[in-house]
């Protein structure tokens, strides 16, 4: 049997720092330390050449559980709906209109941060109900 290996989960995007300190809000992560010798992250874009600042950023889960996200600039912004999204389970175990508040509590939270509502899919006899939603570059995620 393979050993379970780390991951990170990697977005491509316009505005790196930008989108990952959403996500940062999305999740509760923190953005991490600046590199090695470089007292904040301002000080270490400085040091780079003009076409490589803000070409990425990061953020990591603090307890050290959950995988770290990369966002990286790219050229092109989103043509089509993404084929892999983040399911951010904030309802998990809950049911009926206990869950459709929590739902839409978060969702509401969400908004105010800049993402977007797509749609309500309500519960059928598989799937409990879930939101769909995109970050404030369209990247798709459902609350669940």
């Amino acid at each position: 049997m393979a050993a379970v290996k780390k991951f990170q989960v990697t977005f491509d995007c316009a505005e790196p720092e930008r989108v990952a300190r959403f996500w940062c809000e999305v999740l509760g992560y923190v953005v991490p330390p600046p590199p090695k010798g470089f007292a904040t992250w301002d000080n270490y874009q400085r040091s780079l050449p003009p076409e490589k600042r803000g070409s990425w950023f990061a953020c990591m889960d603090p307890s050290g559980v959950g995988p770290r996200l990369y966002f990286q600039r790219v050229p092109e912004g989103k043509v089509v709906k993404n084929r892999v999204h983040l399911d951010v389970r904030v309802a998990t175990g809950l049911v009926g209109e206990e869950r459709l508040a929590v739902l839409e509590a978060e969702c509401a939270r969400l908004v105010a941060l800049g993402a977007a509502r797509v749609h309500l899919m309500l519960a059928d006899e598989e799937n409990e109900s879930c939101i769909w939603m995109q970050d404030i570059e369209g990247n798709d995620f459902c609350l669940d």
